[in-house]
């Protein structure tokens, strides 16, 4: 947790970031949340929570105390089980996760019998029909078909974002689902994720600076 307390305290005069925390939560308990947002940053738990309602119920109890902005649960968990952590957690904003920009196709295939975009479009046509999530992470590459079939009423958020100029070593994500901010914008993100092309960067304030430059050039 101290990792992330140090980025917090790097990134904590940047406005407009969302610090994404996964791993490090389920070490140290929620109350990392509030450390992060004593420094006035936003909390993005990417939890993947995938259970069954009434353990998602617990989860959403738990968090609630702890008021994270944003929480990614998986959509294949079922309509049911994320309208209950929905319940439980009326002010946080609940993340649908489709399939993990690191699966290729034949992963896909494998998993679910179908391609990626097929997979893609089902789970969150099932997730919008059934309960009041209407933000979804996805990758960048997939995103115009997702604005293509269900318009501008949902919020998409891309990870897998990378700087044009500069190779992340040993890149385990799907390249042809990895893309720059701004490539990632124009096909219709709402918010992106950006991981190891900051937290690898010598300097990641500096990077984030970037990063939120190349943001504000494509959205002009």
């Amino acid at each position: 947790m101290d990792q992330v307390r140090d980025l917090a305290h790097q990134l904590s005069e940047l406005k407009g970031i969302c610090l994404k925390v996964n791993s490090a939560l389920r070490a140290n308990h929620y109350e990392s949340i509030l450390d992060i947002q004593e420094l006035d940053l936003r909390v993005f738990a990417d939890l993947k929570l995938n259970d069954i309602g009434e353990t998602l119920a617990k989860d959403g109890k738990l968090l609630r105390a702890y008021g994270p902005e944003l929480l990614t649960v998986m959509c294949n968990t079922g309509p049911k089980a994320i309208q209950t952590l929905q319940e439980h957690l009326p002010e946080t904003e609940i993340v649908g996760v489709t399939i993990l920009t690191s699966l290729t196709e034949e992963d896909v295939q494998g998993m679910y019998g179908t391609d990626i975009q097929t997979a893609v479009l089902r789970l969150i046509d099932i997730t919008l029909r059934k309960t009041d999530v209407r933000s979804f992470v996805c990758s960048a590459a997939e995103a115009p078909m997702i604005r293509s079939r269900f318009g501008d009423d949902i919020s998409l958020i891309t990870p897998g974002i990378r700087f044009a100029d500069v190779s992340v070593q040993n890149d385990d994500q799907n390249q042809k689902r990895v893309m720059t901010a701004t490539r990632a914008i124009q096909n219709g993100a709402t918010r992106i994720v950006v991981g190891r092309p900051i937290l690898d960067a010598d300097d990641r304030p500096a990077a984030a600076k970037r990063m939120l430059a190349e943001i504000e050039t494509a959205i002009a």
